[in-house]
């Protein structure tokens, strides 16, 4: 599998060199990001200038980390002639997007792929999707690894366990879109944007990132998962291995028009 690589940060060096270890399982089709200079170690014959070049570096998969506008601008162009991950997956909380790369990838035989990221049990939320009574899932973070950048929350307010956020997963999605691309994803396997529900804390006592699902089916079941996790960044330490991972998953699912791997 030829894999693109949008964003050259954090995950998306770790990604290239886990590509480059792989023994010629994968290969770079190309290294794309915003900020050439931030390229200057990667081989100029896998730089890619324009992403609009894409398909003539024939990828089979092209995983996105740098921001969700990609998904937004490219993403159609890029379900015509490769499977997409985009790891910024609260771009997917617009409908009418979501519907047009749905359909793309149907037209195409391509596959939009939606990594599991910190959510632990989707599987069993995807298994029983459509019998879900009531789905709710909360982050725990410290102050410092939350961005309030769009939120128009100001930190400085916060001086203990603060809830930041509590109602549908559509709207925390516009509010701190880089923290909780987990959130959506629970939320599109489960009981969907809008009946889904999230809850966002804030807590200057924490020392690790903290995810609890919690999941009511219609029979009075209960499926409830608590994960913590040290905290780089916005992201928890697992995103790493959650992310290749979810390559290697890829890799080896069967088609369909959207996966969660």
């Amino acid at each position: 599998m030829r894999i693109g690589v949008i964003g050259y940060g954090y995950i998306g060096r770790f990604i290239v060199g886990r590509i480059d270890a792989s023994e010629g399982r994968f290969e770079t089709a190309f290294v794309y990001n915003r900020s050439a200079a931030a390229l200057a170690e990667v081989d100029p014959a896998l730089r890619l200038d324009d992403l609009e070049k894409a398909q003539s570096r024939r990828p089979g998969l092209i995983v996105e980390c740098a921001h969700g506008s990609i998904t937004a601008r490219y993403g159609e162009s890029f379900l015509k002639i490769a499977d997409y991950m985009p790891l910024s997956v609260t771009a997917l909380a617009d409908d009418a997007l979501r519907g047009r790369l749905e359909a793309t990838a149907a037209a195409h035989d391509t596959r939009l792929i939606v990594p599991a990221g910190a959510l632990t049990g989707g599987d069993d939320l995807l298994m029983r999707r459509g019998r879900w009574q009531r789905v709710r899932i909360t982050f725990r973070k410290h102050p410092d690894n939350l961005d309030f950048s769009e939120s128009g929350f100001d930190p400085a307010a916060i001086d203990g366990e603060t809830t930041i956020y509590e109602g549908p997963v559509r709207g925390v999605a516009k509010l701190y879109p880089r923290n909780v691309n987990t959130m959506v994803t629970c939320a599109l396997v489960s009981t969907g944007l809008d009946a889904c529900e999230a809850r966002l804390i804030a807590d200057p006592a924490l020392d690790c990132a903290v995810a609890e699902v919690e999941a009511w089916d219609e029979g009075g079941g209960l499926l409830r998962t608590e994960k913590r996790q040290p905290a780089v960044g916005v992201s928890g330490t697992e995103m790493l291995g959650s992310t290749w991972y979810s390559i290697l998953r890829a890799a080896a699912a069967p088609r369909g028009p959207i996966e969660l791997v």
